[in-house]
């Protein structure tokens, strides 16, 4: 259930990124005074930008009857998505509840989606990989950094408001008081920064790669460095370097995943002591 969860919950992604990335299409754009202007597809256009949200729409509506029937078919009649500091379960044998899980997955794969966008935007790379993470993020990645650090729990709190509203109106109805939920809103936006942990590891992993094994001049490397070295700006002055090893990428992957692991732990305390 998980893997075929994931595939269409990439599936249903891709499809909002094409509606997104349409618009930047020189054959839709087309200006008469330009060359590409004077340049006609070979076909008509079949597909319009509303027809990609539609696709989206129904995928994550379809899916929920699949997973009424999958998961029985499989034996599995639970599904837990993780929230990092809690985990909710949906029943296989309810349909609403196999479509509030197909809503609330894609939701929750949607938002770590744009949070690993965000991150990356705040590090401000180098054209032209900067410009294909400008394509989802639009007029946000231009935003100034205070507003970029923000909106991660921005995002992060008002979407665990609204889905937690959606989970306890399903059966069976077990309501929390608002205050506990504006609680575990406030919680859930904090932990909203975990999820840069994954994409900053990344970041140095593959510098570190590019660092000793020579992958050519590739505009995908230097975006990369980049985005590495502005990581790595506080461990600048600490003596880390011997010879020609850096120790600084893996000095701060260390205390990056320490950090991030008692943060988790202390988001984890919070989270289950608001009911107290």
């Amino acid at each position: 259930m998980g893997y075929v969860d994931l595939i269409l919950n990439l599936s249903a992604l891709l499809l909002w990124l094409n509606w997104r990335s349409i618009r930047f299409d020189p054959l839709t754009r087309r200006l008469p005074t330009t060359l590409m202007g004077t340049l006609r597809p070979a076909s008509p256009a079949k597909l319009h930008r509303w027809h990609f949200l539609l696709f989206v729409l129904l995928l994550i509506i379809l899916r929920g009857f699949l997973y009424r029937w999958l998961g029985p078919a499989t034996g599995s009649f639970t599904t837990y998505l993780d929230f990092s500091v809690t985990s909710q379960g949906f029943r296989h044998d309810s349909l609403i509840q196999d479509l509030a899980f197909s809503v609330i997955s894609f939701a929750r794969f949607f938002i770590l989606f744009y949070l690993v966008l965000i991150f990356i935007a705040i590090l401000k790379g180098p054209q032209p990989i900067a410009g294909l993470i400008r394509i989802p993020l639009g007029r946000v990645y231009d935003w100034p950094l205070w507003a970029l650090l923000v909106t991660p729990f921005l995002l992060a709190s008002v979407a665990w408001g609204l889905g937690g509203w959606l989970i306890d109106e399903l059966p069976p109805r077990i309501h929390t008081s608002g205050a506990i939920q504006f609680q575990g809103a406030l919680v859930m936006g904090l932990c909203a920064y975990l999820t840069w942990k994954i994409p900053a590891c990344i970041i140095l992993t593959l510098h570190i790669l590019n660092t000793y094994i020579y992958f050519g001049r590739h505009p995908f490397w230097n975006f990369i460095s980049s985005l590495a070295r502005r990581l790595l700006l506080p461990l600048q002055a600490a003596p880390l370097r011997v010879g020609r090893v850096d120790f600084a990428p893996l000095a701060l992957m260390a205390i990056l995943l320490l950090l991030f692991q008692a943060a988790s732990q202390v988001l984890a305390w919070l989270y289950f002591h608001r009911l107290h």
